[in-house]
């Protein structure tokens, strides 16, 4: 049977989300795709609202069966998302928490304001939706689950807000494995490092690449082929971890 992935913040054609769309199509994945395009436009790297038709049509031709839509997880709507997803492709079994909210602050600009923005979306919304997941999918008796964290760190100044709220993600990731794993759920947390899926322009590239061993930046598509190997039938015992797959970027 096909597994049916429920990726959150595919948006974009070069992010992330869409590397891991593609890469599940090809790998024989159901997909359920999630967008907020008003964070792309105002806080992101750019709005792309012609995007999502295009791909979920891109997808489908590679076998899918592909649903999407816009979806803010600051709006605590999980319970009726799952019912959406259940009513259009049935009950998933992985979740692939990709969705986020960044903003630049340091010591200067801190704000709780800020932080809070940080946390309705990296914490309430992505966890409110992890433990809805989850019961979805105890009730609807499925056995091989995978859910997944995309997280960031490090000792970058400028960026508090974003790295105390995905250290949280970081922190619950081995007691919820631990929780979950009679359930055959595992979980983990990936950090891919400095990936060019389009935020990086040419001054920041080249400041990068010598702290990258093999000389080139991560791409979206390095991040995918780990994550579609996580979300296979050899990536289960893999659980419970804080996953550096960044090339051995050395830049921390």
């Amino acid at each position: 049977m096909r597994p049916l992935t429920l990726i959150t913040g595919v948006s974009r054609d070069k992010g992330i989300g869409a590397a891991i769309a593609r890469k599940l199509a090809k790998e024989g994945h159901d997909l359920y795709l999630t967008h907020w395009t008003p964070f792309d436009g105002t806080d992101g790297v750019g709005a792309e609202p012609d995007f999502i038709h295009q791909f979920v049509d891109e997808l489908q031709t590679l076998g899918a069966r592909v649903a999407h839509e816009a979806y803010d997880l600051a709006s605590g709507d999980a319970e009726g998302l799952l019912d959406r997803i259940e009513a259009t492709l049935g009950v998933p079994s992985r979740l692939i928490n990709n969705a986020t909210f960044e903003r630049h602050v340091n010591v200067d600009s801190f704000t709780t304001e800020t932080l809070r923005a940080h946390y309705l979306v990296n914490n309430e919304g992505t966890l409110g939706l992890t433990f809805a997941f989850i019961e979805r999918y105890k009730r609807a008796g499925l056995n091989d689950g995978r859910i997944l964290f995309m997280v960031s760190g490090g000792p970058d100044a400028n960026n508090l807000a974003y790295i105390a709220t995905k250290g949280a993600l970081i922190a619950i990731t081995p007691a919820l494995a631990n929780g979950t794993g009679r359930y055959g759920i595992s979980v983990n947390a990936l950090d891919p490092g400095p990936t060019d899926s389009g935020w990086i322009d040419d001054t920041l590239h080249d400041h990068l690449v010598p702290f990258f061993p093999h000389g080139r930046v991560g791409t979206p598509e390095d991040t995918a082929r780990f994550v579609a190997f996580l979300m296979g039938p050899d990536g289960a015992w893999v659980n419970g971890q804080h996953l550096h797959v960044d090339g051995g970027f050395t830049g921390r």
